[in-house]
């Protein structure tokens, strides 16, 4: 039976962990050939032996314009176009007012709003009428926790990406929508933590599960189900809108 990215080809970027990988596995189960991207080849390479048939690597860092037009080379000499877009990659970090470096800064707003800028433009010639975009932000755009804000309003850019590109696109059929996590266990929200054992990382998760309505915090594939969702023809209808994939933490 045809799954519902039956023939699409689909690129991931941030692919090699976490949600990422867990979306590159779903397209996969649903038909999609898919390309990941990460800045680190060891983890590509390991991602890809997962992943299987059906998929490719391509080293890239976001934040650098010269390595993006080489990914968008390469996918056009290969299979000259990309129907799903899902620019996932993004980094974070802690660093409280008075202690933000311009590194810090840079290194925030390099990947996570130059980096996902420039990947959706240089895609945008590779991409058919009636393609599908997607934006990974984050509910901490909607909060305001300590010595996160860098972090923070870097992924409020991106949902206002989001509402401008649905408008300069829609003549184009191209839907642009952003999913946004809530705690979620994947090893970029474990790294966070500053756990140095499994027991210090499980209280650090029941403590980010105690403030969830749903009691828990999420597993990487349940945000990737939604991305199926929202990058399929099930989503026609679903444009410029932020679906929130948190067990509630934002809503109540």
């Amino acid at each position: 039976m045809s799954g519902k990215l039956q023939g699409r080809i689909a690129l991931v970027t941030g692919g090699n962990s976490g949600i990422g990988l867990a979306t590159a596995k779903e397209f996969l189960k649903e038909g999609a050939f898919v390309y990941v991207t990460a800045r680190r080849q060891a983890e590509l390479d390991q991602a890809i032996a997962t992943l299987g048939a059906n998929s490719r690597s391509i080293r890239t860092d976001v934040s650098k314009l010269s390595e993006l037009d080489a990914l968008f080379k390469q996918i056009e000499v290969e299979k000259g176009r990309i129907d799903i877009l899902f620019v996932n990659a993004g980094v974070a970090s802690f660093s409280p007012l008075g202690s933000i470096t311009e590194e810090h800064f840079d290194q925030h707003f390099g990947t996570n709003v130059k980096g996902l800028l420039f990947t959706v433009q240089k895609a945008l010639p590779l991409m058919p009428d009636g393609g599908a975009i997607l934006l990974n932000a984050s509910i901490e755009s909607k909060q305001g926790k300590p010595a996160f804000s860098v972090y923070s309003a870097t992924k409020a850019a991106v949902r206002s990406f989001a509402r401008g590109w649905t408008n300069d696109l829609k003549d184009r059929g191209i839907r642009v929508n952003v999913i946004s996590p809530g705690p979620i266990e994947t090893p970029g929200l474990n790294g966070l933590a500053g756990a140095t054992d499994a027991e210090q990382l499980k209280g650090f998760h029941d403590h980010l599960g105690s403030g969830v309505p749903l009691g828990r915090i999420g597993r990487a594939e349940e945000v990737a189900r939604v991305a199926v969702f929202l990058v399929s023809t099930d989503a026609s209808f679903v444009a410029g809108i932020e679906l929130f994939v948190d067990g509630g933490v934002a809503q109540v």
